[in-house]
């Protein structure tokens, strides 16, 4: 009687088993907290009006510098340049964007200021408008040098992700 019941007690325990441990993992927050991003993702969802890009535009890095920042957005306007120019042959897939004030240089391109964001901030947004990725600037300038680096990582990954699709 016993052999008889075997294959359903193994067909119950490799259930169960799989649950219990999904349910321990989720109740003791046993998950790990990290991510492969450097940026921290824009909470809830911020759409530019009036946003228009040329088709081969994937993404533009936008800095929102209304009149009232001043130290942290004239840093981060002097360094935009420069992280665009290090994308290499990305640059033409890469847009650069100003909100609150007006920046000629190639192809960066000036919005009026946006409430809703940061000041000082530089931000990820997407070919529809949609703002997906933040990253605050820093009064350390290695600090900063080293936001910079994980927003390009996080720029290419992205350009990988959308050739590959």
């Amino acid at each position: 009687m016993m052999m008889k019941n075997k294959p359903m007690w193994l067909f119950l325990l490799c259930c169960a088993v799989p649950l219990l441990l999904a349910y321990t993992v989720l109740s003791l927050n046993w998950l790990p907290q990290s991510a492969t991003n450097s940026g921290k993702f824009v909470e809830g969802e911020i759409t530019i009006s009036d946003w228009q890009q040329s088709p081969d535009v994937l993404w533009t890095i936008a800095l929102n510098a209304p009149a009232n920042c001043q130290n942290p957005c004239e840093r981060q306007l002097n360094d935009l340049v420069n992280i665009h120019t290090a994308l290499g042959k990305n640059q033409l897939r890469v847009n650069l964007a100003v909100f609150g004030r007006e920046f000629k240089s190639g192809n960066a391109v000036s919005y009026p200021n946006q409430q809703n964001l940061e000041p000082g901030n530089l931000y990820l947004i997407d070919h529809r408008g949609l703002v997906v990725l933040e990253y605050p600037p820093s009064l350390d300038v290695q600090e900063n040098r080293m936001r910079h680096k994980g927003m390009l990582k996080d720029l290419k990954k992205l350009l990988n992700y959308a050739r590959s699709s």
